[in-house]
């Protein structure tokens, strides 16, 4: 069985990387800021069921053909950079449409930022999308996988069940996302209507776009 120490030692490993500002951190804050709550709470989960899911196959050893297959690496890799450079450059076309005076609604609905008290409430602040973007974004990035594979087995003590110790060890890095994400979150809601003006919403998309976007280029870019 784990002991406290090694628990205590994993938990400072990933609440160290939870809070490092980073793709996760941006997209929840964005969510959030732009006032849609259960969206923002769906990429959350989103991310989290994405961390449970590497956590549970690098605890079954399956991540081993990840780090040790160069295809099965490249293939995450480029469909992920590919996703993170997509939803960044529908971000920051949004940005550019509102400027150059389209109709506000049509531009958020096509770059999935439709406000939550406008007609297309419903998508825009749907769970359910939100959920998705978050899960993707975390399952493309190989990195995470390639972070499992490196640190879980060392705190899986030997002769222990690696499913059952990985899965625990997992969900406190889950646990750490949750609160983090609901701090994050309610420091979003807190300054929603300065966010919400048109010219700090033009910021906060172009900061965004560029963030997210800058991260699949990174990705696509890294050795």
């Amino acid at each position: 069985m784990i002991t406290a120490s090694a628990l205590g030692s994993f938990a400072l490993i990933v609440g160290l990387l939870t809070l490092t500002p980073g793709l996760d951190t941006a997209l929840v804050l964005r969510t959030a800021a732009l006032g849609r709550r259960r969206r923002a709470w769906g990429v959350v989960l989103g991310i989290q069921t994405g961390t449970l899911a590497w956590g549970v196959l690098s605890s079954a050893g399956l991540t081993a053909v990840l780090t040790a297959s160069h295809l099965a690496y490249e293939t995450i890799r480029w469909a992920g950079a590919a996703y993170l450079v997509w939803m960044g450059s529908r971000i920051l076309l949004s940005t550019l449409r509102r400027r150059a005076g389209a109709d506000p609604g049509q531009a958020e609905a096509e770059a999935g930022t439709a406000p939550a008290n406008g007609p297309e409430a419903d998508a825009g602040d749907g769970f359910g999308s939100g959920w998705r973007q978050g899960a993707l974004t975390n399952l493309l990035n190989p990195k995470v996988g390639a972070f499992y594979m490196a640190v879980l087995p060392q705190f899986i003590p030997a002769g222990s069940a690696h499913l059952l110790t990985g899965t625990l060890l997992a969900g406190v890095h889950i646990l750490l996302g949750l609160l983090w994400s609901g701090v994050l979150i309610a420091c979003a809601r807190a300054l929603r209507v300065r966010l919400q003006r048109p010219s700090a919403r033009r910021i906060l998309d172009r900061i965004s776009g560029t963030v997210i976007a800058g991260f699949g280029v990174h990705l696509a870019l890294a050795d």
